[in-house]
């Protein structure tokens, strides 16, 4: 992955260039990342086990010359770029009033968090915000949390909010969330911004306690495949929305705060206390948040070849209870498990996007070609199949 990093950078300081004439002030990235386990507890409360994979999103960025108060943002997945000014952020992003932002969908996530760190009484000259990506886009590996967290941490040095990086997180989250309109956790951007090579991060979704896990998948001579569907997801639709609503009012239901306060021995009652649909929304939580304690434990006694499992029980618990799986991503975990994968399961919030496999190193060949050939035979397009390492969080380049 260094070399489509470095790509990655030319393509975004070249784009920069092409903007404003100049060099920008610097280069800063932040990757996206794989869910090894826990899905959906994020905004539970829970626990989650994710981790930074290579892949990564660049920022460019340089102070405006000009002395304006204006930001201006382009990608390289975008035809033109967007330019505010910072005074009319908060016009931009009326979430109070649910209208959607006044500015496309791609734009909203960098300038979503000059609003949000703005709302921290920062006030910030003008910048120019280049962006460049190899994050694959709607695949449940979180781009947009990468688009955040490069932007972040670009903001936090040039604006000199002197901002650490779980704080950089919830700045992130602040603008999926108020500015986007998307409800989602705070798992993606804390994996962003605090990934490490080889670990996996186990977070406490409450209290934002990470600790890092080794999880030795190269040591034990494994690798982690991640089979791309091509379906893409929008978590600012429906689906995901629905879920949510569903896992609250069954924590109210319950008498309690978030389902993270509800153990597998409460099931039983709350299977009386609620219509079938709600009980299996909350059920998948209560059960995903027992498979990431387990999860963390067997790694940390048992090591990576352990795990198997644990991610197949969770994808059934996505797939039956949680609801949020599709044909793509069952036929990926499928024929994984059928060519001999260890264990697999979909990652991200669901309804396309992603799935994992974790395999023999000598197997990511045959297993890849076993996956290529069921979905050919199901009549589904080619999925982009790769593997990933844990690898290094939100940082400065140049």
């Amino acid at each position: 992955m260094a070399e489509s990093n470095h790509a990655t950078q030319v393509a975004a300081r070249t784009l920069f260039t092409d903007l404003t004439g100049r060099e920008p002030d610097g280069l800063w990235s932040a990757p996206g990342r794989v869910n090894l386990i826990g899905e959906h507890t994020d905004y539970n409360d829970g626990f989650v086990l994710p981790f930074a994979i290579p892949h990564r999103t660049v920022a460019a960025v340089g102070r405006r010359e000009d002395g304006k108060g204006r930001v201006r943002v382009a990608s390289t997945f975008a035809a033109e770029p967007v330019e505010v000014a910072l005074d009319d952020l908060d016009e931009i992003f009326p979430t109070a009033t649910g209208r959607e932002p006044a500015v496309p969908e791609w734009a909203a996530y960098p300038l979503g968090v000059a609003w949000a760190l703005r709302q921290t009484g920062l006030v910030g000259s003008g910048v120019d915000i280049a962006i460049a990506s190899d994050v694959p886009v709607g695949a449940g590996l979180s781009s947009s949390a990468a688009i955040e967290g490069a932007a972040a941490s670009a903001l936090n040095d040039l604006w000199n909010a002197d901002l650490d990086r779980t704080a950089l997180a919830r700045i992130g989250r602040r603008a999926e969330n108020e500015a986007v309109g998307a409800p989602t956790g705070i798992m993606d951007q804390m994996a962003s911004m605090l990934g490490e090579p080889d670990a996996a991060i186990f977070l406490d979704c409450r209290s934002l306690e990470a600790q890092l896990v080794p999880v030795g998948i190269a040591e034990a001579g494994l690798a982690i495949l991640v089979i791309d569907t091509r379906v893409k997801h929008a978590h600012s639709t429906g689906g995901y929305g629905e879920r949510r609503a569903s896992c609250e009012l069954g924590a109210s239901i319950m008498g309690v705060a978030a389902l993270r306060d509800v153990s597998v021995d409460d099931l039983p009652r709350a299977q009386e206390l609620m219509d079938d649909i709600t009980f299996r929304r909350v059920r998948h939580i209560v059960t995903e948040n027992q498979r990431v304690l387990d999860t963390v434990e067997v790694l940390r006694t048992e090591g990576a070849r352990a795990i198997g499992d644990l991610l197949v029980a969770s994808h059934v618990s996505m797939r039956d209870d949680f609801e949020i799986s599709v044909p793509e991503l069952d036929t990926a975990v499928e024929a994984a498990l059928a060519a001999g994968a260890l264990g697999a399961r979909m990652t991200g919030g669901g309804f396309g996007g992603a799935a994992i496999a974790l395999v023999e190193q000598d197997a990511v060949a045959s297993v890849s070609d076993a996956v290529n050939a069921a979905f050919a035979a199901s009549g589904f397009s080619e999925p982009h199949i790769f593997t990933v390492t844990p690898s290094a969080g939100a940082h400065r380049d140049a």
